[in-house]
C-alpha cells in the first residue's frame, strides 16, 4: 500500500516550514503559519489565511501583504503555483505529477522521541466502574494510540488508590454495619460480582454517614489501619481492593484497554516516597509550617506558588496538624517519581498477561517475586489524564515541582481534564432509572455513585451489545449465531468508544442510546461501515488492487483528484490531535474521512468500470480508503466487523 499520507503531511510541514523562515526574514516578525483546506476545490489543496495574521503588526492590508508573499517566497518543492484570492488568502497548488512520482515512495521512519507516560483510568477500587470512567479510559487509551502511531515510547499506567478513604468506607461497611469477618469477607470476594455488591454496600455506608455519627467515626480508624499496613482492617481492605482492581482491568479489556504497570498508593507509603519528597519540600522551602490561623500546625504550601498566583491565605495543606499527609501530597510524590525525580523506585511484580502477550506489571514494596531490570520512572513527559474537578490539586502538583526547582518537568506535566458524563432521559429510562417530572424535562441527567444511581460499565456494554445484536440478527439471520454475536459486540464497543470520543474534552456528555448506535450521522457503527462497504468491493473484485503505470492523466480528473487527496490526510490530523491533546479531532477527522468514501462510491462505480486502467486506479484508491480507514479506527480503538 502506498505511503501518501506521509507525503501530505511532509508537504505540509514543507509549506509551513518555508513560510515561516520566509515571514522571519523579510518581516522580522515569527508568526505562527496554519494551513487550511479552500472552501473549494476548485481553488487548490491549501490555503494560508497567514496575510491576515501579518496585517495587524505591518499595518498594512492583508492582500497586499498576500501579494508580497506570492512574488517573494521561494520556490517550494511540491508546489506547481500561489494565487492570491479574496481579501487576502494565498491559494496553494500542488504540483500532481510530482505528487504522482511520490506515490510509490515507501513510509518514512517513525520520528524517535523520549518516554511519555499516561497515566489514566485510576478507579478508586471499592466498586464497580460506572460510565463516567469509561470517557477517562476511552481517553487515556486513544491517546496512547495515537502517541505510539506518531513514533513515541508510551508507558501506560493505571494508579490504584487502595489505601484510600473510599476502600476503608466499604470496609467499614463490611466490618462494623455488617458484622462481617475477615474470613465471611475472604468468602464473598469469590461470589459473583462482588464489585456489584461493593457498589450497593457504599452507597449504603455513604447514606448512613448522615445519620449515625459512630459509624462515620470508624472511617479515620479504618483508613489509619489500612494506611498502616497492619491488623484484620487492613487485610480486609486489601482483599476488597484487590479483588476488584481485577474487575476494572477485565472491564477495561472489554474496550480493548490495557495497561503496562499499576502503581499503587499503598507502595508509596510503605517505600516511604512521601517522605523522601517531604524533606525535598522543607528544604527547598516549597513548603512551611504554619504557626496560627485555621491551618496552624500544618505544612502548608504558599499561595503565591500556584500558577493562578493565588493569596495566601488560600495556600493549599499538604499535611494537616495531625501528622496526615493530604491526597495531594502523596499525589507530588508520585509525580516527582514519574519523572525520575525522586530517587526512588518501586519493586516490579508481574501481575497478568493479556490475551496478546502484553505483560501487566503490579508495584510491590518487596523485591521478593519483583521482575528484575524494569522500570517505569524516568519520563520526560507525563499527562494524567483526571476529570476537570480536580484542576486545582494539578495545579498544587505542579505548583510542588517548580518550587522544588524542576521548571521543564512543571512544564510537561500536563493535566488532560475532561467533562463529567451524564444520561439522557431516554437512557435513564431504557436503564430503568426512575426519574422526577423535572428530571425529565432536563437536556440530561447527572449520575452519582456515592448515592447510588448510576450506570455500571458492564452493564452498559451488556445492553449496547444486546441492541446491537438484535440489529445484527435482522441484517444477517443467515450468518452464524457465533459470528453475528461477535460483529454485535464490534459494533457496540465502536459506538460506545466513538461517542465517549466525539465531543471535545471540555464537553459534559449526554450519552444516548439510540444516537450511539445509530448506522447514520457521526457515529462509530457509520464509520465501521464504510470500511465494511469498501471490503465487499474488494472482495467481489476479479483481481488485486494495482496502480497504474501511467496515474499522470488520471490525477487530471478533478474529482478523482478530490477523493485521493481526501483517503490521505491521515497523518495531518494525527499531528493536529496529537499537538492540540484533542483525541476528539481524530474521531472527527474518522468521520470525515467515511463520508469521504461515501462519496467516492456514490461517483464512481468501481465494479463496472469499462476502462481498464481508471478501473485499477479505482479499485486502489477502494483498498487505499479501506487501508486508512481501518487505520483511522484503529487509532480509536475500534475494530471493523466481518459484517454490518
Amino acid at each position: 500500500m502506498l505511503y501518501l499520507q506521509a507525503v501530505l503531511h511532509q508537504l505540509e510541514s514543507r509549506i509551513v516550514a518555508a513560510v515561516s523562515q520566509h515571514i522571519l526574514i523579510r518581516y522580522g516578525l515569527s508568526t505562527p503559519v496554519v494551513l487550511e483546506q479552500p472552501r473549494q476545490p476548485s481553488f487548490g489543496e491549501f490555503a494560508l489565511p497567514t496575510a491576515f495574521q501579518l496585517a495587524r503588526e505591518l499595518k498594512k492590508a492583508p492582500r497586499a501583504i498576500a501579494q508580497e508573499l506570492v512574488d517573494e517566497l521561494p520556490e517550494i518543492e511540491g508546489i506547481r503555483s500561489l494565487e492570491v484570492a479574496g481579501n487576502g488568502y494565498i491559494n496553494l497548488r500542488l504540483d500532481r505529477s510530482a505528487f504522482a512520482a511520490a506515490v510509490a515512495a515507501p513510509a518514512p521512519p517513525m520520528p524517535a522521541g523520549g518516554k511519555v507516560l499516561i497515566e489514566h483510568t485510576s478507579i478508586n477500587p471499592n466498586k464497580a466502574a460506572h460510565i463516567g470512567h469509561l470517557r477517562n479510559s476511552i481517553l487515556g487509551d486513544t491517546f496512547v494510540r495515537m502517541l505510539r502511531a506518531a513514533g513515541r515510547q508510551v508507558n501506560v499506567q493505571n494508579y490504584i488508590d487502595n489505601t484510600g478513604v473510599q476502600v476503608a468506607d466499604v470496609v467499614v461497611g463490611f466490618h462494623f454495619l455488617e458484622g462481617k469477618s475477615l474470613e465471611e469477607v475472604r468468602a464473598l470476594i469469590e461470589t459473583p460480582r462482588f464489585d456489584y455488591l461493593c457498589w450497593d454496600l457504599y452507597a449504603k455506608v455513604s447514606q448512613t454517614y448522615a445519620t449515625d455519627e459512630a459509624l462515620k467515626a470508624r472511617r479515620a480508624e479504618t483508613l489509619h489501619a489500612i494506611e498502616a499496613g497492619h491488623g484484620m482492617l487492613a487485610e480486609m481492605g486489601s482483599l476488597v481492593a484487590d479483588k476488584i482492581v481485577g474487575y476494572h482491568l477485565d472491564t477495561m479489556l472489554r474496550l480493548g484497554i490495557v495497561y503496562d504497570a499499576l502503581p499503587r498508593e499503598s507502595e508509596i507509603l510503605y517505600l516511604h516516597f512521601w517522605a523522601a519528597a517531604f524533606e525535598l519540600l522543607k528544604e527547598r522551602k516549597a513548603i512551611y509550617l504554619e504557626t496560627e490561623g485555621k491551618n496552624k500546625g500544618c505544612w502548608v504550601m504558599p499561595g503565591s506558588a500556584f500558577s493562578d498566583h493565588r493569596e495566601d491565605e488560600d495556600s493549599k495543606v499538604i499535611v494537616r496538624s495531625n501528622g496526615i499527609v493530604t491526597y495531594v501530597g502523596k499525589d507530588i510524590a508520585y509525580q516527582m517519581w514519574k519523572f525520575g525525580l525522586l530517587g526512588k523506585d518501586f519493586y516490579y511484580r508481574h501481575l497478568r498477561t493479556y490475551p496478546d502477550g502484553h505483560p501487566l506489571y503490579v508495584t510491590s514494596a518487596s523485591p521478593e517475586g519483583a521482575t528484575p531490570g524494569i522500570t517505569f520512572s524516568g519520563n520526560e513527559r507525563v499527562y494524567n489524564v483526571i476529570d476537570s474537578r480536580q484542576s486545582y490539586l494539578q495545579d498544587v502538583v505542579q505548583a510542588g515541582l517548580r518550587a522544588l526547582g524542576h521548571p521543564k518537568e512543571a512544564e510537561n506535566s500536563i493535566h488532560f481534564s475532561y467533562e463529567m458524563v451524564a444520561l439522557t432521559p431516554r437512557t435513564c429510562g431504557e436503564l430503568g432509572i426512575e426519574l422526577t417530572d423535572e428530571d425529565r424535562a432536563r437536556p440530561y441527567v447527572e449520575v452519582s455513585g456515592r448515592k447510588g444511581l448510576g450506570v455500571k460499565a458492564d452493564d452498559l456494554i451488556d445492553k449496547l451489545i444486546a441492541a446491537a445484536q438484535r440489529e445484527v440478527d435482522s441484517r444477517n439471520e443467515n450468518e452464524p449465531g457465533e459470528t453475528r454475536r461477535q460483529v454485535a459486540e464490534t459494533i457496540a464497543i465502536g459506538a460506545l468508544r466513538y461517542f465517549m470520543l466525539k465531543f471535545t474534552r471540555p464537553t459534559v456528555i449526554a450519552f444516548d442510546f439510540q444516537e450511539a448506535l445509530s448506522f447514520t450521522g457521526e457515529t462509530g457503527p457509520y464509520i465501521q461501515y464504510a470500511a465494511v462497504r469498501a471490503g465487499k468491493i474488494l472482495a467481489k473484485a476479479d483481481s488485486a488492487p494495482a496502480l497504474p503505470a501511467n496515474l499522470g492523466p488520471i490525477l487530471e480528473d478533478e474529482e478523482l483528484w478530490q477523493s485521493l487527496l481526501a483517503a490521505f490526510r491521515t497523518d495531518s490530523a494525527l499531528a493536529l490531535a496529537i499537538n492540540a491533546d484533542e483525541p476528539a479531532h481524530m474521531a472527527r477527522y474518522a468521520f470525515q474521512l467515511a463520508q469521504a468514501y461515501s462519496n467516492f462510491y456514490q461517483k464512481f462505480p468501481v465494479l463496472i468500470e469499462t476502462n481498464p486502467e481508471k478501473r485499477d486506479f479505482l479499485l486502489w484508491l477502494t483498498a487505499a480508503y479501506r487501508t486508512q480507514l481501518v487505520r483511522t479506527l484503529n487509532l480509536l480503538g475500534i475494530a471493523v466487523p466481518a459484517f454490518m
